[in-house]
Parts: structure tokens; sequence; C-alpha cells
């Protein structure tokens, strides 16, 4: 059907005013800085759930590798002649160790194979760095004994293999490279006895040569490139433990790794669709560890303590194994302290020097620290309150991190802020999984919240939609939301997406902000709308309205706007959650002539959309540059879309 001229023109104005009057006019006020944006706004939160330690962050790619599991051979294949001994160990808290004996046949063999976690994956000319500690194990002997390390493939094909000898009675470092010659996600090592005594081994390790202070440098660069200004570790629950012997502490993690004694995961037992009896944490990552990544990233470390309560959820509140007593809880307080002097003492105190020995004697120079995690009720209030007034006492000013509990409202959460105030902390974590729908109804949340007292530290939050996949539908529920955040920068101190990390073949909660494989890892649209906050969090507030009121949530926008003193630059955020297109005029009211602006936009072409490890590009930003008029930008949103404005004086 063609249309005459006319009718084409009186359909074009129809269009022109339909928009027009459909038009959202948002102004910004330049001239009215508000509250300062704390460096720490945007950050991140890592838990060693869904292994994402040891066989995630943790470089190492042999599970086990002291044998120190319960079930001491539990990740290891044996063949021929081997046994666990712990006569006379190379490190006294990790003391378990294999003995490896000839077969007695010379056409037999003893030897032991690792399958690492999920399989060991290796790249194609990548050299795979190998070192465990050997003995002979007739401490008279002075036979040598020569074993062979092999590298093999998916297909149980030997890919690399070399030769070492151990001549010595004493236990002693061996060392050797092997060079993979193909990419394989599915690999395992193996070890076997070629000829001479009987050898004892430990601390059997294989770690790839692009590893970073032993950490997986794909992970590590996923990590620094969202600009972090925050990270808190360990957690999370494991901070807790599923009882009191299990909980995280904090001085097992440090010193050499091969005497650093392992821990059973709390996650260890938890959702039955995964059980994984074999999820342990080595403290290979430990809080010096922690500590690096933290400089490495640009963030400000926040770790987290335990308040001497054991998990609440798994625990009755009268079970003398799972809450210390709180006229025991004293070594809990000295752990608390001693970290502080770990992290910001001179090399002359006791844990400063220990912090130089490890090879950092300037200080780490912490801020902050976490007391509890997700505790509630009176029986955390009454453990926090000592260690509150000796740190006070001690370290003036080190901000201490409070709980609300582990829900956004009701009872437990009224009592934890009330006692919060009370107990005068600085900063107080709150969690919320919620749906996306409850995101996009609590963009507010914040815009009453006393201005005075404790500051909000959202610790753990994530949009969870059906499925609980990372799809656009939960990253811009979580983008929408975030303006919140931003227009309450003056009680919002600090905010960290959670969790943080998930294995494929090991996940045991979702949705998470970072998959990956044994080869390679996938950003997901969470993980992009943290990026942009984090990148263009700006230094201050500025104040946005529509028609004077806050951009939040009316027919599906929602906006907020900061000053970058830095960078001389105002930065707008909107999302638009409505199933529609907008136009948008946001006028930048009172600012001198702005030049060099843009736009990054995220959007899909549906909101179940996600990024996977097969197709990782499905949502990335898209930017481009864009022309003001008058200091106004014109646009047109997306339906289902979130876009960052930036524009330079």
């Amino acid at each position: 059907m063609k249309l005459s001229q006319l009718s084409l023109a009186l359909l074009l104005m129809s269009i022109t005013s339909a928009s027009l009057n459909a038009q959202r006019h948002l102004e910004v006020q330049t001239k009215n800085m508000k509250s300062t944006i704390q460096p720490t706004m945007y950050g991140i939160f890592f838990e060693d759930i869904n292994f994402g330690a040891d066989g995630g962050l943790y470089a190492e790619l042999i599970e086990n590798r002291s044998f120190e599991y319960p079930q001491h051979l539990m990740g290891w294949n044996t063949f021929g002649k081997v046994e666990v001994n712990d006569y006379l160990p190379a490190f006294s808290r990790c003391p378990h160790y294999v003995t490896i004996r000839p077969s007695g046949h010379k056409e037999k063999r003893s030897g032991i194979e690792n399958h690492g976690y999920f399989g060991i994956g290796m790249k194609k000319d990548m050299d795979y760095n190998f070192s465990m500690y050997a003995r002979l194990n007739d401490l008279q002997s002075k036979e040598k004994t020569t074993l062979r390390i092999e590298l093999i493939d998916n297909h149980n094909n030997v890919m690399v293999k070399k030769t070492v000898s151990i001549s010595n009675n004493k236990w002693c470092k061996v060392t050797t490279s092997l060079r993979a010659t193909k990419t394989v996600s599915n690999g395992f090592l193996r070890i076997f006895h070629e000829s001479g005594d009987a050898v004892d081994l430990d601390h059997i390790s294989l770690f790839p040569e692009d590893n970073w202070h032993g950490l997986r440098a794909d992970l590590v660069k996923d990590l620094e490139d969202l600009h972090p200004g925050i990270f808190r570790f360990p957690g999370g629950c494991i901070v807790e433990g599923t009882d009191l012997a299990t909980r995280y502490q904090w001085k097992n993690t440090i010193g050499p790794v091969e005497n650093r004694p392992i821990n059973e995961n709390r996650w260890n037992y938890t959702f039955p669709n995964r059980m994984y009896p074999n999820y342990y944490q080595s403290y290979g990552l430990g809080f010096y560890e922690f500590f690096l990544l933290s400089e490495k990233i640009g963030a400000e470390p926040l770790p987290v303590l335990s308040v001497g309560l054991a998990c609440q959820y798994q625990n009755s509140d009268n079970d003398s194994n799972a809450h210390v007593a709180t006229k025991d809880i004293q070594p809990y307080i000295d752990d608390a302290l001693d970290l502080i002097e770990f992290c910001n003492g001179d090399t002359t105190t006791t844990w400063g020097k220990i912090r130089a020995q490890m090879g950092h004697p300037k200080p780490f120079n912490l801020k902050q620290i976490g007391i509890g995690n997700e505790q509630w009720g009176e029986m955390y209030t009454q453990r926090l309150e000592p260690f509150i007034k000796q740190i006070r006492k001690r370290y003036p000013n080190i901000k201490i991190c409070g709980s609300s509990g582990p829900s956004a409202d009701g009872k437990d959460f009224d009592y934890g802020w009330q006692q919060m105030r009370r107990l005068k902390v600085d900063l107080v974590d709150e969690h919320y999984y919620k749906s996306p729908k409850w995101f996009l109804e609590n963009a507010s949340r914040y815009d009453k919240y006393p201005r005075k007292g404790p500051k909000v530290f959202a610790g753990e939050y994530a949009a969870h939609g059906q499925g609980q996949h990372n799809n656009w539908e939960t990253a811009l529920a979580e983008a929408c939301f975030m303006t919140g955040l931003e227009r309450n920068a003056d009680v919002v101190w600090q905010a960290t997406y959670a969790p943080l990390f998930a294995h494929v073949d090991g996940w045991q909660w979702k949705p998470d902000l970072i998959w990956y494989n044994n080869l390679e890892s996938v950003r997901t649209p969470n993980w992009y709308v943290q990026m942009l906050y984090a990148t263009y969090k700006g230094s201050n507030v500025l104040q946005l309205t529509e028609n004077g009121q806050v951009v939040a949530g009316n027919e599906g926008l929602y906006a907020s706007a900061v000053y970058d003193k830095e960078k001389h630059s105002y930065i707008v955020k909107v999302g638009n959650a409505a199933d529609k297109p907008q136009q948008v005029e946001i006028n930048m009211k009172d600012a001198k002539a702005l030049k060099n602006s843009k736009v990054i936009l995220l959007t899909a072409n549906t909101t179940d959309a996600e990024n996977t490890l097969e197709n990782p590009q499905v949502i990335v930003p898209i930017e481009k540059n864009i022309n003001l008029r008058n200091n106004t930008i014109h646009a047109e949103l997306p339906a289902k879309s979130f876009a960052v404005y930036i524009c330079q004086q």
C-alpha cells in the first residue's frame, strides 16, 4: 500500500506529536553538589561457595594436594603399592603424606593420579609448574629413586612427561615444568614409580605458569576490570562455620602454604541436589593473598571475622558447640586485634613482623573490619559489644561493620538496626536476595532512612528471577535499584553484589556474578551493570528530578546523577524498565558548555537473554558519541534498557 505525500506528512506529524507528548523531562542541578560518594561505594564480595576458591580463583589444579582430607586419598586414584603415613612428617600442621613402594615386578607399576576439580584444564603451549616434597622412605637408604610425572589429556593419552630423581633421606622440594601440547578441559596428573626404593611424597602441586600470586589470571582480570572500591572477604557464611570448629580462622591461612591446615567448608553438606563431601578449604588462598589481591584490583579490603557464633540457621541457640559463651569471647576479640596489627602494624610488632616475613613490609592500611556475618538477635549484640569496646580503645580510627541480620525487613531487622545504633557501629550490613519486582519497587528504599548514625553497607544482594539465571531481567532490575543507592550516597557508603563466583560444574547457589569452567570465564550482564556503576561512580551526588520529584519508577523510569571532580564530567544513569521505548530529555541546568559527550547502553532483545561461556557477548555495553543541544541530552531509551551518559566540561 502506497501513501500520498500528504498522508505521509500527516503520519510523520502524528508520530512526532506522540513522541513529544510522551517525552520525559529530567533536570540535573549541576550547581547543587550534594553528598560525597565514598571511594568504597561499589565493590565485590567474595565467599568460597560454588568452588569459588579451590577449583576457582585459587589456581592450584591438584585436589587434596597434602592428603589432609578426612579420607586422606579422596581426590586421588592409586595403583600398585601406595599407602598413607604420618611418621616424621614434612609439615607439622599437615602431617599426612603418601608412600609409593616398588610394585615388585618389572611389568607392574605403583603410582597415583589426580583429576583436580572437575578435571584439570590445560591450555596449549602453557607451561605448568609442578612441585612436591619428597624423600626416600628408608631413612638409611642411599639408592636413587626415579618417578615419572605425566600430564594426561581428555582421552587418557600421555600429553607430556618428565622424569625426576629423589636421592635425599630428608624432605626436599622437587620441581619441574611441563608444557601442554594441546588444550584439554578434563585432563589429569599421573605420578608413578619407575625405579629404586620406596619414596614419600607430600604437597603435590600443579599451577599454570600465568598465575598471579597463586591466583587464576583470567579471574583476577575479571575482578580488576570491575574497578571495585571495596573487597569484602572471606564471606559469608563460611566466616561462621557449621560449628565453631569449622569457622574461618584467619591465623590458619597465613604463613607457608604447605603448612596451612585445611578446613571443612561450611557449604560441604548443603543443597541436596549438589552434594560435595569433598568441599574443603586448602587455605592456599588465605588472608595474606586476599590483601594482596585488594591492592592488585585497587579496592579497600574489608575482612570479616567470627563473632563467636556459628551459623544460626544450622544450630540452635543453646548449642555450646555452635556458640561460644560471652565469658569466653576474648580469644575471638584477640583475633580481631591481632588482624589489625597484622595489616597495619610496623615490622617491630608481633604480627607486623609476620606480614613482613611473608613479603610485605609495608602496611596494608586496613580501614574497616566486619564482626559477624549474618547474625541476629540478642546473642549477636551481646558478643559484638565487647569487640567494639576493645577495638575502639586500641584502634579508634578503624571503622566497625555490624549486621542487621539475614533479611531486608521484619522484627530481627528492626532489632538489629536498633542495636547497631545503640552500639554506634560505623556501618550496618544489609542483605537482600529478592525478585526483580522487589528491586524495582524498592529503588526509594533509602530515601527516608535517617541521615544520622550508622551508614549502610549493602553487603549481599542480587535479583533472583525465575530459574535464578543471570539474565537481563535481573541485571536491569539491579541497575534501576542502584540509582537509589547512588542518590542516597550520604546514607549508603558501599554495596557489593553476591555471590561473586561459580564453577559451572560445581555450583550450589545461583545467580552469581562470574561463571567459569576449567579454562575460561564469562561476565554476566549483572557484571556489566556493576562495572558501569563502579567505573562511573563520580565524586558527588547531583540532584536529578522530574517535575520536582526523584525519578524512581514512575512509568518504569529510574535515574540518578553524579559529578566527577577528577574528570570534570557529569554522569547520568537512566534505567527504562518499561515495555516500550521512552523519549527522554535531560537538561544539565546551569552547566558551562559541555563537550565530548557519550552514552553507554546496555540492553537485550529479551529479558531472559544471558551471557554464556559458549556465547559470552550477547549482552555487552555499546558506546557511542552524542551531541548536546543547549546542554541538553535528547535520547530515546529502548524498552528494557540501561544507559550511562557522560558529559565533559
